[in-house]
């Protein structure tokens, strides 16, 4: 089954490249739109002005790649926004085609295996294990400590 990616960037060199590279790949069913729909269950790639005509907070920001620059401002308004995967117009597109494959795992995950078109809230994104495991710090068997003199 193809992933659906919506693609929302202006017109422009950077932007003819993401949208052909993007086309070439057969592993997804790639939707160009002027204005992304937040409710259909897939990945958005979208550059500022496209975020910026999304309300706030994003639904799921996990399965959003947004191109922007890398000024201070732009990357503070995506880490605000909760969006993990950021490139920029300078990075090669291979990293922005690897950005798309990863949102798209991270929405596989988020569906249950029987409904692949309904939107389900996000897991835990740094660990998908419910409880984590302890581990002890002490080691399990001490060196002979050291003897002390007693001086006087």
């Amino acid at each position: 089954m193809l992933q659906k990616v919506q693609v929302a960037i202006a017109a422009g060199p950077y932007a003819e490249s993401v949208r052909g590279a993007l086309s070439r790949g057969c592993a997804w069913h790639v939707e160009f739109v002027d204005r992304p729909d937040p409710s259909q269950p897939c990945v958005l790639v979208l550059d500022e002005s496209a975020l910026e005509s999304l309300p706030l907070p994003v639904a799921n920001p996990e399965r959003v790649v947004l191109i922007t620059r890398k000024d201070p401002q732009s990357l503070a308004e995506a880490w605000d926004a909760g969006i993990v995967s950021v490139v920029s117009e300078s990075d090669p597109l291979n990293t922005v085609l690897l950005a798309v494959m990863a949102a798209g795992l991270r929405i596989a995950k988020t569906q249950p295996a029987g409904d692949p078109a309904a939107p389900q809230p996000s897991g835990r994104a740094i660990s998908p294990k419910s409880e984590a495991a302890s581990a002890s710090i002490a080691p399990e068997s001490r060196p002979p400590a050291a003897k002390r003199c007693k001086i006087q």
